[in-house]
This record gives C-alpha cells, sequence and structure tokens, in this order.
C-alpha cells in the first residue's frame, strides 16, 4: 500500500514538473518541436488597437466580388513623420504622403477566378478594393517601381489572368480619424465589403 501511494506521488510530482518545464524553458536546448511550436510567439498582424479600433473579426480575411479575391493578411499603421514610415517611403519612392497624418502598410493576397483577365493599369483605372476608416484611405504609388507590374515588394500595377495569384505589399495614406474600418471591393460589376471595425 506505502509503495503504491509513494509511486502516485512521485508521478504526480514528474508530471508537475514537467508541466512547469514547458512554459519556463520552452526555448532551452533539447526542447521539442512540438513544445517549441505551442510556445511560439503569435505572428503580429495589425496594430489596429492603438488608434482605438477594436476588431470584430480577426485578420487574414477576404472578401469576394466578380472572381476576384482580395486578402488582407496584414496592415500597420504608423505615423507619417515616424522612421519606421520614412523608411519605407523612402525605399520605394512613395509620392503624396508628405501632408498626410498616417501611413498604413498592407500585406496582401489577391486571387483571380474569374474567366476574364482582372487588371490596374493604363487600360483598366479602376481601383478594386478600397479601404474606409471614417474616411477614404488613398492607395499611394511607389515612383521607384511605378513601371513594374505584379511587384511582390510594393504593388502599383497589376494584371491577372484566370487562376493567377499574387501575394505583395501595398500602401496607402490616410489623413482622418479612426472610427471604424471597412474593406470594399468591386469587380466586373460585382461589389462586396467586409467590416474589419464596425462603427
Amino acid at each position: 500500500m506505502k509503495k503504491t501511494m509513494m509511486k502516485s506521488v512521485l508521478a504526480a510530482a514528474m508530471l508537475a514538473g514537467a508541466v512547469v518545464g514547458q512554459g519556463s524553458v520552452s526555448n532551452a536546448a533539447g526542447t521539442t518541436p512540438a513544445v517549441a511550436a505551442a510556445t511560439a510567439v503569435p505572428i503580429m498582424r495589425d496594430n489596429l488597437a492603438k488608434y482605438g479600433l477594436v476588431k470584430d473579426v480577426e485578420l487574414p480575411v477576404t472578401v469576394t466580388a466578380g472572381g476576384l479575391s482580395y486578402t488582407l493578411e496584414k496592415i500597420m499603421i504608423y505615423e507619417t513623420k515616424s522612421d519606421m514610415a520614412q523608411a519605407v517611403i523612402k525605399k520605394y519612392g512613395y509620392t503624396g504622403t508628405e501632408d498626410q497624418k498616417y501611413f498604413i502598410w498592407t500585406k496582401i493576397t489577391i486571387v483571380n477566378n474569374s474567366k476574364a483577365l482582372v487588371q490596374f493599369s493604363s487600360k483598366d483605372l479602376n481601383s478594386k478594393w478600397r479601404f474606409n476608416f471614417g474616411e477614404e484611405a488613398w492607395t499611394r504609388m511607389p515612383e521607384k517601381l511605378a513601371e513594374k507590374t505584379n511587384s511582390t515588394v510594393a504593388l502599383w500595377g497589376w494584371e491577372l489572368a484566370p487562376g493567377k495569384k499574387l501575394s505583395t505589399y501595398q500602401a496607402y495614406s490616410y489623413d482622418g480619424d479612426f472610427k471604424w474600418f471597412y474593406v470594399s471591393l468591386s469587380n466586373k460589376g460585382a461589389k462586396a465589403y467586409l467590416d474589419v471595425v464596425k462603427n
């Protein structure tokens, strides 16, 4: 009886030690991949809360209209004069940001599930997606990549044949107050929108 009780106490102590160890030494040498994955830091997909925007849905979010699928993977809002914003602005030559309070940097994925070419170019200058935070945010052109189609680092002109996909980054500027946040999409006469932060 005493031997059985001692074994039970010892097993419980070992189990408790293993659980405590998972939380406190997750980065130690010899940590199993499963433990490391369980304690990995989550990916930061937005900083909307910094500007008083409380999400109703978590990113990534997808909107689809007319066969065009737009996924917002990440969005970061910066004061335009901040070092982070200025580094991106200078790297890609973004124009039209000087008198705007905020610079917005996004990671996106677009997919053409329609049977026709979809594009933003000299042949079709209609913006397919828009951001609204209370007022509309404006897409900005990276002058250094303005002539490049389907840039994967700073998007301006793009075209997608049927079945094609593009993952890239895109910049906006904004000068209003942050009241809500929705993404609207328009393609081939079809329209859709998604509230990320409701009013």
